[in-house]
């Protein structure tokens, strides 16, 4: 069975987090600017999340620790900056913004992305980003089960004739097989999965909403 659901630290602690991590650096913050963004919002269940033309997943996904060692990227994925929010996600402006009541989608185990989509949308929720997944494991690295992983088809990869590429990001815990290599067994990984594809293990995170983060 999965673990119970925890409660997201403070988004003064996640700012701290981040900046014991080295994030705001990455994203040209100070450790007070970014902190004063996140002491604009005094909401609960919140995650604090630096913008992704600031911060690239490709930098958040090593920082990722899991059984002593850092996160990756599959080999096959060395696109992933370049995967976007799709049209139906709109990211607050600003260095970092807010992301409210993340559900980490266990109730759409073996569903597929392009069924997903729609149940999150009729919901009135949102399909978190990939940048968002991967704030959010930063902070609670314990949401990353196996067994009980999740997508974030709230980025996909637009190709040039307007279409989607038919990837999907997904989070989830590499058995260290392949090319994975045998150092990365237990590590967090940033992987793919086809749009049109099911899996017993891996749900699709959303969340309720997005607000802008301010700079004081």
């Amino acid at each position: 069975m999965p673990a119970a659901p925890q409660i997201l630290p403070t988004l003064s602690e996640q700012a701290e987090r981040l900046i014991k991590l080295g994030v705001h650096e990455i994203g040209g913050l100070s450790a007070a600017e970014l902190r004063a963004v996140a002491a604009s919002s005094d909401s609960e269940h919140t995650l604090l999340v630096m913008h992704p033309d600031r911060v690239p997943a490709s930098a958040l996904a090593p920082l990722l620790e899991r059984a002593g060692k850092p996160g990756f990227v599959v080999v096959d994925m060395p696109d992933v900056d370049d995967f976007s929010a799709i049209e139906s996600v709109v990211l607050p402006a600003g260095p970092g913004y807010f992301v409210q009541n993340l559900d980490r989608g266990d109730a759409m185990v073996n569903w597929s992305p392009d069924e997903a989509l729609p149940a999150i949308a009729a919901a009135a929720r949102t399909p978190l980003t990939l940048g968002e997944g991967l704030h959010w494991l930063l902070q609670q690295p314990g949401v990353l089960e196996r067994n009980h992983c999740f997508m974030t088809i709230g980025s996909r990869l637009p190709k040039a004739n307007g279409a989607l590429d038919a990837r999907t990001p997904a989070l989830w815990i590499s058995n260290g097989t392949g090319r994975d290599g045998a150092e990365h067994r237990n590590a967090a990984k940033v992987g793919w999965c086809w749009a049109g594809n099911r899996h017993t293990w891996l749900g699709f995170a959303s969340a309720s909403m997005r607000t802008r983060g301010c700079q004081s």
